[in-house]
């Protein structure tokens, strides 16, 4: 199994009459493995999988699959807060051949840390593929434990990553000194891809790679060379950007920008919606131009 330091929780495009456009998740997947992604999650929370069919998510899938080498992998998300549906979401996708699940903690319903070990290993028996939880406890109201993720591996050997999300490097710290090596550490906060690889991470899974992906991938490279320094001022470059992206609801800001960059992603399903006053996304396009003249500039002078 390939594990990438830079893994993209894709977007779901729409077309002008809202349906979803497989070929154009596609094309957009095409192109952020040439900026260096090496795998993809496709009806995660950033693909606005609460609204998305079934029907969708497989075409989603075959599309972005079909597009991309054999090598970069495409997970599915597939959890839902109520279990039964999270088996048949993933059974769906073991049949699609997705490379691996990502399951979301069961959201709205708080269930317990037992109820959590229970929901994670009920999903994972159903499926032959490797299974990533999802911490991520500002949408879902409940936090994974560590001890959590571990009691669910010892039934579920299958369950071998965590996506930690809830916003902290004491988080990652903590998840990473109880998990060790036997379960793999990603980032689910962009601005957090540096401090995470210093305390273990894997790598992460990113909103921000839809638009910066090669300076993300030059950041990981650094820092595995040694090269700190070079790490640190990659890191400060794209911190703006990656606070910026989350000033209104996930995705709607990325949606706005990549619209803005001419990739016609259309908008967001219902209950989201794209803001009238685009004003509150001056401060996401600043940063974005910031990062773009230095990465021009960097790359220029290399």
């Amino acid at each position: 199994m390939n594990w990438p330091p830079i893994m993209t929780a894709l977007l779901t495009p729409y077309d002008s009459g809202g349906a979803v456009d497989p070929e154009k998740a596609a094309a957009l997947a095409r192109h952020l493995v040439g900026q260096g992604c090496g795998g993809f999650v496709v009806a995660g929370s950033t693909g606005e999988a609460y609204g998305l069919s079934l029907e969708e998510r497989r075409a989603l899938f075959y599309a972005v699959k079909a597009a991309v080498p054999a090598e970069v992998a495409v997970w599915v998300g597939t959890g839902h807060n109520d279990t039964r549906e999270t088996v048949r979401l993933t059974e769906a996708a073991e049949a699609w051949g997705a490379d691996g699940m990502l399951i979301v903690a069961p959201y709205y319903n708080k269930p317990s840390q037992e109820g959590l070990a229970a929901h994670f290993v009920e999903a994972a028996r159903h499926t032959s593929r490797p299974v990533m939880l999802y911490d991520v406890p500002g949408r879902t109201g409940v936090r994974v434990d560590a001890e959590t993720v571990l009691a669910a591996h010892r039934k579920a050997d299958n369950i071998v990553a965590v996506k930690e999300a809830a916003g902290s490097v004491a988080a990652m710290i903590a998840m990473h000194r109880a998990l060790g090596s036997e379960i793999r550490l990603y980032s689910g906060d962009d601005g957090l891809l540096l401090p995470s690889l210093a305390v273990g991470a894997v790598g992460v899974v990113s909103v921000a790679a839809h638009v910066a992906a090669a300076p993300m991938a030059s950041l990981v490279a650094h820092y595995h060379a040694g090269q700190r320094h070079q790490a640190i001022q990659l890191h400060e470059k794209l911190w703006p950007l990656a606070q910026e992206l989350f000033c209104d609801a996930n995705p709607v800001p990325l949606k706005w920008l990549m619209n803005r960059l001419g990739w016609q992603v259309g908008g967001v399903r219902a209950p989201l919606t794209m803001p009238r006053d685009i004003k509150k996304f001056d401060g996401l396009w600043q940063a974005y131009q910031q990062l773009a003249e230095l990465e021009s500039a960097r790359s220029g002078a290399s």
